[in-house]
């Protein structure tokens, strides 16, 4: 009987034969070589669409995009044959990486895929020709960049609520069409597994999609405290600026008065909320106007702290084709954005560069990404990538909290350190972008999330838009909104289709990561002192993480650079720790926190 049966499993066609782990190492051999051509044929189109926004760019981006999806999906329906085949943990890993690597899943229908990216390429361009006309259509219109400069200058709370109303006018359009998208992306990440999109996207952190919203929540209460400390002392000041316009019932502060568009970080305000009778300080972006910085300039200074720790420097191409400054003759998509085109040596930077203080900071944030990307560049191309997204965003910002002032004397663009009596106001200043942007990081996806899984419908997007801005960071409209506007549409990651709880995660692990660095640099004072500018023991931790590329689950990566295993929120409190137990002296007497409306979409 065993005899017959073998012979019957001989006699087979080989498409019938049970795999072998050589099928797969030939079949991932493929796969990568396809995904690394079709990633360069998407790279360069997107590239194109985004510095060129046009109709045929947008075709012609699409297209590439729908080739990328379909390749990758057959992959991913062919790679099932695997399931259940016992296989070296780093087979296993490629066959699980390919699975969740499509973060706009489409249908396996031809048509419904071709219209899921034709849907997906008008939005972004909706959104990069996105103008408001302050005059009417006849006047000078301007787009996002320019109102930016214009929300963290003005201070004037009816012309803010003008511009911020007149931004997000431009997303309504959207509305139909994002519903659209979530219906065909739905669709194909069910036909790949997975209950709906946001649950692939919550699969891909080494843990259940339930685990990593309940770590997300772990982290945020860590951090609540600081941040009610802050919402607290910020909305006294403001009203003490702007009286009653400033001042709700409900204790929420009016999200056009934070100096930001989204309400997202507050640091453009700072002179609002300054300590009085403190040392003088400086400003990064004067500074840089005074010298009259070039773009280059401003990005060769995060190259050279680089290069400190033991890096190279940018590739020659890097240079050649980055795009640096708003061109005069076009529309571009200005949202700062880091391009591994290769996956190789041809990285760049996309950023319209006006030399503020952001600007700075934003450059460091930016690199960060491109020498992650050259770091890992000869990992297998499934490994291609950070340990889980959160790293890749938080590398750059844990080497821009280095930029102490010993470090911008060391580099000449301070000629005295102030004093120790201004590590309050410096502190502050960090914390009115780091602390402040926390709970906005977390409720984009959480809005995405429930958008996803139907929990919440078109006609209700707005309103649980501001029901989880309202609940997490205590901000409401400037005026009333209604369930036909989409101000969700008015952030660029939404159209965009960027995940964003990569940026909380960032926040917290930039601390993790400074810290290490810090400690590894031999440096033992207060943690918001630290600078590991041109400690080579900082590099080597930093170089040891990043060219693991996603090759192992990121708590191994954590552990390479930090020694511990598990994401923490503790150094993010000790770096604020002085900043915190002065909050708390500043706010005796003070309501921490808010009322949450019955209605999200009334302004009071």
């Amino acid at each position: 009987m065993t005899r017959l049966l073998l012979f019957a499993f001989l006699c087979l066609p080989a498409s019938a034969q049970p795999p072998t782990i050589g099928n797969v190492m030939n079949f991932l051999e493929r796969a990568e070589a396809d995904l690394l051509k079709l990633n360069i044929d998407g790279q360069r189109t997107e590239w194109v669409l985004e510095n060129f926004i046009n109709s045929d760019t947008e075709a012609i981006a699409a297209q590439a995009n729908e080739r990328l999806i379909a390749r990758t999906t057959e992959l991913i329906i062919e790679a099932r044959k695997f399931d259940g085949l016992k296989l070296p943990p780093e087979l296993a890993r490629k066959l699980l990486l390919l699975k969740l690597s499509l973060g706009m899943p489409a249908p396996k229908d031809a048509k419904l895929r071709e219209e899921l990216t034709v849907v997906a390429a008008g939005l972004g361009g909706t959104y990069g020709k996105g103008k408001y006309c302050p005059g009417g259509p006849k006047e000078k219109c301007l787009g996002i960049d320019e109102l930016d400069v214009q929300m963290e200058k003005l201070r004037d709370p009816k012309k803010l609520a003008e511009i911020w109303a007149g931004w997000h006018s431009i997303a309504p359009p959207m509305r139909d069409s994002y519903s659209r998208f979530v219906e065909l992306s739905n669709q194909g990440a069910r036909e790949l597994g997975f209950t709906d999109t946001g649950s692939l996207w919550r699969a891909g952190y080494d843990m259940t999609p339930e685990e990593f919203s309940a770590d997300l929540e772990r982290l945020w209460k860590q951090v609540e405290p600081l941040y009610k400390e802050l919402h607290a002392y910020t909305r006294r000041k403001l009203i003490a600026k702007y009286g009653a316009a400033a001042q709700r019932k409900d204790g929420m502060i009016p999200a056009h008065m934070l100096g930001n568009m989204w309400a997202q970080e507050w640091g453009n305000v700072y002179d609002l909320v300054a300590p009085p009778a403190t040392p003088a300080t400086y400003n990064l972006g004067d500074i840089l106007k005074a010298r009259k910085s070039t773009p280059r300039q401003v990005v060769e200074f995060g190259e050279n702290f680089f290069v400190s720790l033991g890096f190279q420097k940018l590739p020659e191409l890097f240079w050649q084709r980055s795009l640096l400054a708003r061109p005069a003759d076009r529309d571009v998509v200005c949202h700062a954005s880091a391009w591994a085109i290769d996956l190789d040596q041809d990285v760049r930077l996309k950023m319209c560069i006006q030399n503020a203080s952001d600007d700075f900071v934003t450059v460091h944030h930016e690199l960060g990404h491109i020498y992650y990307d050259l770091a890992y560049r000869k990992q297998p191309v499934l490994f291609r990538g950070g340990a889980n997204d959160g790293f890749h965003e938080a590398i750059g910002d844990a080497l821009a909290l280095s930029i102490t002032p010993e470090y911008l004397k060391k580099i000449g663009l301070i000629k005295t350190v102030p004093p120790p009596s201004a590590d309050l106001p410096l502190l502050l200043r960090t914390a009115m972008d780091k602390i402040a942007f926390l709970p906005f990081g977390l409720l984009v996806d959480k809005w995405r999330w429930e958008v996803f899984s139907g929990e919440v419908k078109p006609e209700g997007y707005n309103k649980a838009w501001w029901r989880l801005r309202e609940q997490y960071q205590g901000v409401a409209p400037p005026v009333d909104r209604t369930d036909a506007d989409f101000d969700p549409g008015a952030k660029y990651h939404i159209p965009a289709n960027t995940p964003y709880a990569r940026y909380f995660l960032a926040r917290i692990y930039q601390f993790q990561f400074y810290r290490a660095m810090c400690k590894a640099s031999g440096y033992t004072g207060p943690l918001n002192r630290c600078s590991f500018f041109d400690s080579k023991e900082a590099g080597s931790k930093l170089k040891a993480m990043l060219e693991l590329g996603q090759s192992k689950p990121w708590p191994e990566a954590l552990k390479a650079m930090t020694g511990e295993e598990k994401a923490d929120a503790s150094a993010m409190v000790e770096y604020f720790q002085p900043l915190l137990v002065w909050l708390k002296e500043q706010n005796k007497g003070e309501k921490l926190g808010w009322t949450l409306p019955a209605d999200p979409l009334k302004a009071q």
